[in-house]
C-alpha cells in the first residue's frame, strides 16, 4: 500500500492547533502550575550550592544542609528586622490622624489656592465611621490586631499557607533529580542539535545566574543605603521606606520612584514644608540612585547580562504593557535569555549560505 504524504499546509495546521490547545490547557491550569514554576525557580537558584556540596556528600544530605542553612538565615533576618519593622508599622498607624489634619489644613489649602482643583475634605466623622466599621466587623483596634485579622482571613490564607508548605517539597523533588531531569529534556532534542542546545542553555544559565546574584545584592545594599540615610535624617518611617525601596528596585527605577515619593510624603507630614529636610530626603535618594547606577550595578551586574540602559528601559516598559506588574518583574531575566538567543541566531546567520550568497567562501 503506497505511503500517503500529508500536505505541508495541513501538517503545519495540525502543529499549530496542537500548540494552541497545549497553551490553552496551560492557561486553564495556571493556578496549579504556578507553585511548580516557583519551585523550579527556587531549585534553579539553589542547585549550584547543592551541586558543590554534593561533590563531597550524598546529594540528599546536601539538600538538607542547604535547607537548614536557608532556614537559619531567614530566622536570623526575621529576628533582626521584625522588631524594627513592627515599631515602624505602629508609627504608621498612629500617623493616620496626623495625615488627615495635614491634608485638610496644608495640602488641600495649598492646592486649591494655587490651582483650580476643589478637593474633598476628609473629616474625622468620615474617618471615625470607617474605623468604627472596621472595628465592629473585624475587631481591629490597632496595627497588631489588624495584621492578625488579615493573616487569619479565610481561604486566601489557607491557600497561601498550602503554597508555602508545597514550595519546599516541590523544590526538593526538583533538586534531587535535577541532572536526570535535564538529561531527559536534552534527549528529547534531535541528536544533531543537542550540542548546540547545550551551548545555548549554558549561555542562558550564565546570564540568568549573573542577573539573579547581582540583582539580589543590589537590592540588599540599596535598601540598606536608603534606610540608613533616612534614619540619619530622622524620618520616623525611614526604615520601612528604605527597605521597601530596596525590594522594589528589582524592577529598574521603580524602587527610586516609590521610595522618594513615599519619603517625601512622610517627610512633609512629619517635618512640614521644611526645605532642609525635604532637600536631605531628595539628596538621600539621589545618592542611592548614583550608587546604584555608577557603583553597585557596574560592580555586581556590569555587562554580564549584555543589556544596555536603553534595552533595560524598553524591556521593563514592554513587559509592563504586555503582562502588567508581573511583566515588569520578569522583563529583565526574559530579556537576558532573548539576548542570548538573538546572539546565537545572529551567529548562525553569519555562518549560513544566505549570508555569503554571491560571495566566494
Amino acid at each position: 500500500m503506497p505511503h500517503r504524504v500529508i500536505d505541508p499546509f495541513f501538517r503545519r495546521l495540525i502543529i499549530l492547533a496542537f500548540v494552541g490547545g497545549l497553551l490553552y490547557a496551560l492557561f486553564l491550569l495556571r493556578s496549579v502550575i504556578t507553585p511548580f514554576v516557583v519551585a523550579f525557580i527556587f531549585a534553579y537558584m539553589l542547585n549550584p550550592l547543592v551541586s558543590k556540596l554534593a561533590q563531597k556528600m550524598p546529594r540528599i544530605l546536601a539538600i538538607v544542609i542547604v535547607y537548614v542553612l536557608s532556614l537559619i538565615v531567614c530566622v536570623a533576618l526575621l529576628v533582626w528586622l521584625l522588631p524594627m519593622l513592627w515599631q515602624q508599622l505602629q508609627m504608621f498607624w498612629q500617623s493616620i490622624p496626623v495625615a488627615v489634619v495635614w491634608y485638610n489644613d496644608v495640602a488641600k489649602v495649598y492646592i486649591e489656592k494655587n490651582t483650580d482643583f476643589n478637593l474633598p475634605t476628609l473629616d474625622f466623622d468620615t474617618l471615625s465611621v470607617l474605623m468604627t466599621y472596621i472595628q465592629s466587623n473585624y475587631e481591629v483596634s490597632d496595627a497588631q490586631s489588624m495584621i492578625r485579622k488579615i493573616l487569619s482571613s479565610g481561604i486566601n490564607v489557607a491557600s497561601t499557607f498550602g503554597l508555602f508548605v508545597m514550595m519546599p517539597i516541590l523544590t526538593f523533588y526538583f533538586l534531587i533529580d535535577w541532572q536526570t531531569r535535564l538529561h531527559t529534556w536534552l534527549s528529547a532534542f534531535p541528536l544533531a542539535y543537542q550540542k548546540k542546545v547545550v551551548s545555548i542553555a549554558k549561555d542562558c544559565d550564565v546570564a540568568l545566574m549573573s542577573f539573579i546574584k547581582g540583582q539580589l545584592s543590589v537590592m540588599l545594599l540599596l535598601g540598606m543605603i536608603y534606610a540608613v540615610q533616612l534614619q540619619l535624617i530622622g524620618l520616623n518611617l525611614g526604615l520601612i521606606i528604605g527597605i521597601s525601596a530596596g525590594i522594589a528596585s528589582f524592577v529598574p527605577y521603580l524602587g527610586f520612584a516609590v521610595g522618594i515619593l513615599s519619603a517625601l510624603i512622610a517627610g512633609v507630614m512629619q517635618f512640614g514644608f521644611s526645605p532642609v529636610h525635604l532637600v536631605l530626603i531628595i539628596g538621600a535618594f539621589m545618592v542611592g540612585q548614583a550608587m546604584e547606577g555608577y557603583v553597585l550595578q557596574p560592580l555586581l551586574l556590569g555587562d554580564k547580562i549584555g543589556l544596555s540602559a536603553l534595552w533595560v528601559i524598553f524591556s521593563v516598559l514592554a513587559g509592563a504593557s504586555l503582562f502588567g506588574f508581573v511583566g515588569m518583574l520578569i522583563a529583565l531575566p526574559v530579556s537576558a535569555i532573548i539576548n542570548v538567543l538573538f546572539h546565537h541566531t545572529y551567529e548562525a546567520y553569519r555562518q549560513s549560505n544566505y549570508y555569503f550568497k554571491g560571495q566566494v567562501r
